[in-house]
């Protein structure tokens, strides 16, 4: 028998893309299951996972905005609307598990297949988890976690540490680094600092490395800096002979295993990545995200000595001494020993074997 699945999250990157690496693990296994989406209309879902190749139901769904609130006054009018589209949806499909991976789009519909005695797992993230996920785990069968301090805002019987779902390429093992260095146009004899700042780019670090490069390079770093799709013509111009500047890196792993240090926020997604390539890194968490998650999951990971933590507002003090230990040879290869002790390459697997032991 066919086996039906709805999969929901979405807002960010960070929630979209795992729940697509989960379909992705789902439907490799089971090659005529029926998948479906569901996401927040006008959120970036609404393209990336059509673009992935899943269908996508949208719904009126949207938090409160917190700085001005009289501008959410429709916000309850959404979510019973969207209550109402994910209840229809529910008795269509008759799926056999419904899954959230958080963002305000998976409350809804994990809400009513609650309500309907649908089987639910809820994906968390990050070390601290986000409201809407700690509310719908009261009542998920299972809790999937990416790190062990997560646990305490969920039932502890129904959590399971599995990690996060990310890309399969990054399962596997890098090419090797010299060839990398070359092919992106770098001396494989020096040193290379890959900088990470998202998608958009990070404003902060944008400002530090471009006020700080030319010590940086004094350090014998050379840089490869993603300085964001917003920072484009800022920052272009200083490209130059061990500095390279790009708006978006498409070729990751290439990007990773040339580097020999990393500077980067800590999304959740991203500090998934680094423990799987173990590589040393410095993480600037953006102050700038609900319930300050990315500065609990760089917490996660610096109080074990497997990353280096600067806050945004102490990199002005800090950054040049904190790369000059990044760079540090023993610094590295125990930091890089450390990160690489917390990755959990299985994490898309231990979830779908969940999945599929409701569905059975």
């Amino acid at each position: 028998m066919a086996r039906t699945f709805i999969i929901s999250g979405g807002g960010t990157g960070g929630h979209i893309f795992p729940a697509v690496s989960i379909a992705n693990a789902l439907k490799k296994r089971h090659p005529k299951a029926t998948i479906h989406f569901v996401g927040a209309l006008g959120k970036m879902e609404m393209t990336k996972v059509p673009a992935a190749g899943y269908p996508i139901t949208g719904v009126p769904i949207a938090g409160i905005n917190r700085k001005k609130p009289w501008k959410s006054w429709n916000v309850p009018f959404k979510l019973l609307i969207a209550l109402s589209r994910c209840r229809k949806l529910l008795k269509s499909m008759s799926p056999d598990v419904v899954i959230g991976t958080g963002g305000y789009a998976s409350g809804p519909v994990l809400l009513m297949a609650q309500r309907m005695g649908i089987p639910t797992i809820v994906q968390e993230q990050n070390s601290y988890a986000g409201i809407t996920n700690i509310r719908l785990g009261k009542k998920a069968q299972y809790i999937c976690t990416a790190y062990e301090n997560a646990a305490r805002f969920f039932p502890k019987t129904h959590v399971r540490l599995t990690g996060n779902p990310i890309r399969e390429v990054f399962t596997k093992a890098l090419p090797n680094q010299n060839t990398c260095k070359k092919q992106l146009g770098f001396d494989p004899s020096k040193k290379l600092l890959l900088v990470l700042g998202g998608s958009l780019g990070a404003k902060a670090i944008n400002r530090q490395i471009a006020k700080n490069l030319v010590e940086i390079m004094k350090q014998g770093w050379q840089v490869l800096w993603q300085c964001g799709k917003l920072y484009e013509k800022e920052y272009q111009g200083m490209t130059k002979d061990g500095t390279q500047v790009q708006a978006f890196i498409e070729n990751m792993p290439v990007a990773y295993a040339a580097a020999d240090g990393i500077v980067s926020r800590a999304g959740a997604g991203t500090l998934s990545e680094l423990c799987l390539i173990g590589k040393p890194a410095l993480i600037i968490p953006s102050p700038n995200v609900a319930e300050d998650h990315q500065t609990h999951n760089a917490m996660a990971l610096s109080e074990k000595h497997a990353a280096i933590l600067v806050k945004e507002n102490e990199m002005n003090d800090l950054l040049l001494d904190k790369l000059a230990a990044l760079k540090d040879p023993d610094t590295a290869k125990n930091m890089g020993i450390a990160i690489k002790s917390l990755a959990l390459p299985k994490a898309t697997e231990d979830i779908v074997d969940l999945i599929d032991e409701l569905s059975e």
